[in-house]
């Protein structure tokens, strides 16, 4: 069975079809000329504002032609994960999909359901001739996941809803009312390097197996970050044994948790026993630590030829070490207000150590934004205080939940009624669009609802089949009754 052949068809189809356009965040041409192309070939009104987003106009049908008008709201982009084992590009290549059992996954790569299920849906819709609906305005926004430079700048006259629908939550029982708010923390810093003197056996230092995932979806897991285990351990062995930094490479992407991270580092060969005895030790510990959470995790450390005598200069070791080992990461507090939310965290999402250049990746979310600074600054005097240049970027707002929302009543009163439990009625510790979007729409009441997802912003990323069903016929349903 193919992703094409599952149930709603025409809503797997469309998800198909947008899976096959390469899609990374700030690379959207090709999936934007897709949806312009769609848009227009259905013969509805179809426009591109000066960001990029793209609206798509379609009038109300099956005796819905009079009701008021409702915002369809997901991002095109997707995030751009694989294993280092898969040879696959991005920029050239469609998803390779795969249905197993009850979920749809892709092969070695992220699937693209965090947003695409959402834009597929939506398409579902807009391609329809016989599913009843109130007048739609699609909203298909640019660049989400890498700054949400398409909520930022969007231009509020294309639309005149007073209802929008965001579909890009990944529990099928929640009700999302509320988000974070997120600022980028970007460092660089220029380090001195030396040539050694004496005899150096070279190692490879290999994290990987961790889980990853969304580093706000998924921050408050226990899962382990590949920056700071690797981080961890050369703290560890630089008291053992006379070693030095060549190189750091761990993490990918701004907004997941790394999984992997390897280092090349150079040892005085008379220290060479001590290191792979003090080695093996820190690397039992960690696997024990991380065992109940992170079965699958491995550290390894290879010998190698080196490639180079040029290495980092002692102190600068300490320096970058001690900064790493010390800036925040996970959750720095938990919500007073909301049972079990994240309030704020941060994640060091990348880190950079080449050609006398250390750089660093890092994410604040949080509901409140005087929070957002304080751990934001947390991580900036971290950095400071080693002599690296920090600038922080891309700062957007939370969304305030609204408990006696309208839309928010009527979604709640037929969750209950279709599925006959109470839906779960949440903020969120990600960095939905809506937040954005209500200071250019501040009269627009929203939610934001979807199916199961898992997995996200990782090449675990699946999608649920079965609540993908559950989904839309709660949406179809929904469309019925906002007038």
């Amino acid at each position: 069975m193919t992703v094409k052949d599952l149930q709603p068809q025409a809503l797997w189809g469309h998800f198909a079809d947008l899976n096959a356009v390469p899609r990374p965040s700030k690379k959207e041409e090709r999936v934007r000329q897709f949806m312009v192309d769609f848009g227009k070939n259905l013969g509805f009104k179809t426009e591109v504002d000066k960001i990029g987003n793209v609206i798509i106009k379609k009038p109300g049908a099956n005796g819905l032609e009079n009701a008021g008008a409702v915002i369809l709201q997901s991002h095109l982009d997707m995030v751009h994960q694989k294993n280092n084992e898969t040879v696959f590009d991005f920029d050239k290549q469609g998803i390779d999909m795969l249905v197993d059992g009850d979920w749809v996954k892709a092969n070695g790569t992220t699937l693209g359901a965090d947003n695409g299920i959402g834009v597929a849906a939506i398409m579902a819709l807009l391609s329809s001739t016989d599913i009843p609906h109130p007048p739609i305005e699609a909203m298909f926004t640019i660049d989400e996941e890498t700054g949400m430079t398409g909520a930022m700048q969007l231009d509020p006259s294309f639309y005149e809803g007073k209802t929008l629908l965001n579909l890009d939550t990944e529990d099928d029982d929640e009700l999302s009312i509320g988000c974070a708010g997120g600022i980028d923390t970007n460092t660089s810093y220029k380090y001195a390097t030396t040539e050694l003197k004496r005899e150096h056996v070279g190692y490879k230092l290999t994290i990987k197996g961790l889980m990853g995932g969304h580093s706000g979806m998924d921050i408050d897991k226990g899962r382990g970050n590949a920056n700071k285990i690797l981080t961890r351990i050369l703290y560890s062995l630089r008291s053992h044994a006379d070693l030095h930094l060549v190189e750091f490479d761990g993490g990918s992407l701004r907004n997941a948790i790394p999984r992997e991270a390897v280092a090349t580092i150079a040892v005085l060969k008379e220290d060479q026993k001590t290191f792979e005895l003090e080695f093996a030790k820190i690397a039992d510990l960690l696997k024990v630590e991380f065992k109940t959470v992170e079965g699958n995790l491995t550290i390894l450390a290879d010998a190698m030829d080196l490639q180079t005598t040029t290495v980092m200069e002692n102190y600068e070791l300490i320096k970058i070490v001690n900064a790493l080992y010390s800036v925040p990461n996970g959750v720095f507090r938990m919500s007073a207000d909301i049972e079990g939310l994240v309030e704020t965290s941060s994640s060091l999402a990348r880190v950079i150590v080449k050609d006398e250049q250390f750089i660093t990746q890092s994410l604040q979310r949080s509901s409140v934004e005087s929070t957002k600074d304080d751990v934001a600054n947390s991580v900036r005097a971290a950095f400071e205080n080693m002599g690296a240049a920090v600038v922080q970027t891309g700062d957007y707002p939370g969304w305030q939940p609204n408990p006696n929302s309208k839309i928010l009543n009527l979604m709640a009163d037929l969750y209950r009624e279709k599925f006959n439990e109470e839906p779960q009625i949440k903020a969120c510790h990600a960095g939905l669009e809506c937040g954005i979007l209500g200071k250019h729409l501040p009269e627009v009441d929203m939610i934001s609802f979807g199916p199961n997802i898992r997995g996200a912003h990782s090449p675990d990323e699946k999608v649920q089949i079965s609540s993908v069903q559950k989904f839309w016929e709660y949406l179809l349903e929904a469309l019925t009754r906002l007038n």
